[in-house]
Formats: C-alpha cells, structure tokens, sequence
C-alpha cells in the first residue's frame, strides 16, 4: 500500500499550499466515484481531483482533464449548492488517518453565514466523499451511501450524524523516540516491519521495510535510529516523490524505494506523481467495466472466424483431392462389368499407374454400378468449384480477424469517448443492434477528435485512437506533404505528423506514439513505417481503418510511456 497515513500527511501539504484561503469556483463529477474541484488561489485555477474509486483512491492537484456527462449527477448538485463559491478555511487531517478535512465557509440563500465539511476518507474499497454541515454535524450527502446494514459502526446517509472511522491506538511516529521503537520492538513478535507497523499509526509494510532495509544488516540494534531519522526528513517536508519500477509492477512513495531492486523516476512534486503514476490506470479500469460486453463480442467474433477457417481448410484439404475423385470415376466406368449391385468395394487395376498397379475403390452397395460412377464424378466437380469459393471465404474470415484484433487492440487504450465511436461504427458495419433493436445505417456524424502531441521542436503529432478517428485524421484531416506512421504489420493507430520534412527526432518521437498505440505496446525494438500521406491509399470496400502504402521507410523504436506522456503535455 502506498497510499498510507504518512502519504496523506505528505499530499497535505501541498494541498494547505493550494487550497487554504482559495475560492471553489466550480465542481465536476466526471464519474461516478471521483470529483473534480476547480479552486481560484493567488491569481490563477487549480484542479484539485479526488476520487473514492475502491482501487484508485486518491486527492491531488492535476493537470488532466476529463470530460464531463451531459447532465451532473445528484451529488455533484448537491455540492455546487452547498460549496460554489465558499471560501476554504482550513484543510487538515485526523491523525495519521487516511482521512482529509477540507473546510469552508460561505452564505446560504438567505445570507446566513455557514460552514461545510468536505471529508475525504482515502480506504480502499470503503474510500468515500462525505459533505457534512459542520455546525450540526450532520451529513448532508456522501458519495457512497452506507447503510446501518452494511456497518453497524457508522451510518453514511443524508440526516445521520458523522462519525469517525474506528481507529486503532498506535504511537505517533513523528514523537517517537529510539527508547519507544526499541521498547515497541520487544514488545511485539514477527518480522522487525510487521512490528513498526503494529505499533506506529499512519505506517504501511511498504515503508517500514525500506525503514528495516536503510537499518542495514545489523537491523535490530540500528533499526530505532533508522526509523526516527526516516520520520524527521519526513516531519520536515523533506519529501522525494518517486516512482519505482519492478518488472511491470510501479510503487510510488514520498521517498525513495531503496529496498526494491527497479528503476526509480523522480518528480518535482507529490500531485505530479499521483497524475503520472495514475494516468490511463483508472480510465482503463472504468473502460473495461463499461465495454465489458463490447470486449466479449468481439472475443467471439475473433474465434469463430478461427474455427471457421479451421473448417474451410478441412474443405479445402478435402478439395485438393479432387483428382482422385476423378480417377475413381474414370475406373469404375471402365471396371463397369466388374461391378454388382451390393459390391462394397471393388479392386481394379490403375491404368494410369505406369507400373500397373491396383487400387481399392469404395463403393456404395445401395447404389448401382453407374451411379457409384457418376457420384465420384459429382463429388470431383464439387470440390473443383468449391477451391476457389472456400479460398476466398478464407481470406474473408482472416481479414475479419484482422479487423476485430485491431478494435481488440484499441480498447486497451480507448477513453469513454473512443469506445461510444467504437460501439456506433460496429452498428454501422451491422455488428450491432441499436436500442430498438434495428441495424444502425450509415449516417452523418459528428466529426471524430483526434488526440493531438506536441514534438521537442514544436511540431503537432495526431494520434487516432480508433478506426473513425484513423480514417478521419488519414483521409481527411491531413494534408498531402503530412508524414503518415503506422506499425509495422501490426495493429495500431495511424499517426501523422503536420509537417512535411520533420527532423529526425520528430520522426522518432511520432513513431514511439504509434508503436506505443498499437498490439506492440509491451515490446521492444517496434518496426514502424513512415511516408507521406500522399502515398496512403483505402482500398474500395474496405473495412474501416484499413488502409495500403508505399514509398515507405521504417524506423525501429521502443514504446515509451514516459515520452508519451512528456509529448502529451
């Protein structure tokens, strides 16, 4: 856990800095466990996000922008009631809880003076949004509701009292001395961090082992030193926001991980830290809760065009042998007074054979001697006619796993705004149904937004983050000098660079944003050509997206979120 009660005590800070004496000017509820409040401080906006999302809990100031539903929830009403335009008072923490008080002040609608609690409980799945009158203490709404049923502790509805969260009495780490860890230390059993964090409040197992791992070897008799030198840099600000990297895995703490053998990222601020360890994780999360169903469906469309090409190639195999068909046909007819009725097999002798030799023919006994002749000659003309057909029903089934591979691919990195675009072209090519049950027709639409990123030099790179963007950005929105990228035999956004003689680094950045939105995300050294627009041509009939070049030139790269994000901004 990284977002422990001395996290919270660190991202407070920041938001003191931020929020105390500022003026909420607005306030968003863009889904439905996450809030975003736009707050006027010292001459300009601040976006302060926070979420009660069950895995994602968090508070911070973003530079992120998120879109918000045509019609506000209840919730956000609420707020916008009671906290537009209120002016923040205070904003504290209890204890080493992960818990935040925003206070405010402001005027009701008849002028009277009132003062609102905004508290922000940072817990996991029971993480949550409370709106509390602070004169009554009395809760006007919450985020989440919990009944009586649901905790018999604490009720979170409308008219109920607030009560705290139940707490645990632990040693407050920032008065602690080396006598208190050594006397805690001998008190409880166990490993030497499940201990400190027994006995410390605010403490989590991810940074007590980095306190055991700077103790060193001789981390019992050192270890009290450790742990107080660790809580004075952290009493006195002295943070070192900073992700580190294991394998897949991020951890992200306000210090160093020395402890884990990865590659470690610095960032100038804690906020900054949230934006970027948290970028894409959520919305993807909210994504494939929402596009479960989208997912499935073209789950099975992939594998039933498999087992579709598994049959035709089965019918194909069976094709090929045509020509022994024809040479059955041809030696029952010859063998004709060989033959009786009721004959299950016969062996004749092969004239085409050029050492003569003898074959077994399979007869049907129900049928006569002619006819077993004339259904071989039957079944070769069938095959004949079918090789054709079934080859091109082959290539059909494989460009339609194509296509769902490529939607597959684009759903990993969709925003709520690309999986609508995703679901309506799917009605349109009549994958789906709409709401009253009628396959959608091709209709004008709204124009697709494409994502644009800005190159070191300046330039502007678009990114198409599904086939209506790809086809709107490729065919209509670039112009004809435009460089065009696209990996390598791969699925991936079409990329395309507004300028026509882009420098080398520019050429290499743009590739690393279509190798980082593509099937070949997670890999290394991605294959990815580049040409000009002019030279990118749509095939008549088509499926969306598809697209053929030329006159193209590949450069290989890695895909790197870090630059993604660097051209993002």
């Amino acid at each position: 856990m990284s977002f422990d009660g001395i996290f919270t005590y660190a991202i407070l800070q920041e938001l003191k800095e931020g929020l105390e004496s500022a003026r909420i000017s607005k306030i968003h509820q863009p889904f439905s466990n996450e809030l975003m409040l736009q707050v006027r401080t010292k001459g300009e906006n601040r976006k302060l996000f926070i979420s009660a999302h069950p895995s994602y809990a968090r508070a911070h100031f973003t530079t992120e922008s998120y879109e918000n539903p045509a019609e506000p929830p209840m919730f956000c009403m609420l707020l916008r009631k009671h906290l537009e335009g209120n002016i923040i008072e205070s904003v504290y923490q209890l204890g080493l809880d992960r818990v935040i008080v925003i206070e405010t002040i402001g005027r009701n609608e008849i002028g009277d003076v009132t003062s609102k609690q905004l508290i922000i409980e940072i817990m996991g799945r029971h993480s949550n949004v409370i709106l509390v009158d602070k004169d009554k203490n009395m809760i006007i709404d919450s985020i989440k509701h919990i009944p009586m049923s649901l905790n018999r502790h604490r009720t979170l509805l409308p008219g109920h009292p607030y009560v705290l969260p139940p707490s645990q009495e632990k040693e407050n780490p920032f008065t602690a001395d080396e006598e208190t860890v050594l006397r805690k230390m001998d008190f409880y059993g166990g490993k030497l961090a499940d201990q400190l964090v027994q006995s410390f409040e605010g403490l989590s197992p991810l940074l007590t082992r980095e306190i055991v791992h700077q103790a060193g070897l001789a981390n019992r008799s050192t270890l009290p030193t450790a742990f107080v030198n660790v809580m004075k840099e952290i009493q006195h600000h002295q943070f070192q926001p900073s992700i580190t990297t294991v394998g897949t895995k991020e951890y992200f703490y306000i210090l160093p991980l020395t402890h884990l053998d990865g590659e470690t990222k610095s960032f100038p601020s804690i906020s900054l830290l949230l934006d970027r360890y948290y970028y894409g994780k959520a919305e993807r999360d909210r994504v494939k809760q929402q596009a479960n169903d989208l997912l499935q469906f073209m789950s099975n469309e992939r594998k039933k065009n498999e087992k579709k090409i598994t049959k035709l190639e089965k019918t194909l195999t069976d094709a090929e042998n045509a020509s022994k068909y024809q040479l059955y046909g041809e030696l029952l007819t010859a063998h004709m007074h060989m033959i009786q009725k009721g004959d299950a097999e016969i062996e004749v002798i092969n004239y085409y054979d050029e050492e003569g030799g003898k074959v077994t023919i399979p007869l049907d006994p129900q049928k006569t001697p002619s006819l077993n002749a004339q259904s071989y000659f039957n079944k070769y003309q069938k095959a004949k006619n079918s090789v054709s057909f079934v080859l091109d029903q082959i290539e059909k089934a494989k460009e339609e796993i194509r296509y769902f591979e490529t939607l597959i691919q684009q759903m990993e990195t969709a925003s709520h705004k690309d999986i609508a675009e995703i679901r309506e072209e799917l009605m349109e090519e009549g994958y789906l149904k709409n709401k009253q049950g009628k396959q959608t027709k091709k209709q004008k639409k709204q124009t697709p937004t494409v994502e644009q990123y800005t190159a070191s030099d300046g330039t502007a790179i678009l990114v198409g983050k599904n086939n209506k963007q790809n086809e709107y950005l490729t065919n209509r929105l670039a112009a004809r000098d435009d460089i065009w990228l696209h990996t390598k035999d791969i699925p991936g956004s079409h990329v395309v660079i507004r300028d026509s003689n882009p420098s080398e680094e520019t050429i290499l950045e743009a590739a690393n944003l279509a190798a980082y939105f593509s099937k070949a995300q997670n890999s290394s050294s991605v294959p990815v050509d580049f040409t000009k627009i002019r030279h990118v041509k749509k095939p008549t009939g088509s499926k969306p997206g598809f697209v053929t070049y030329d006159n193209q030139q590949t450069v290989y790269v890695t895909p790197s979120e870090e630059l993604t994000l660097q051209l993002r901004r």
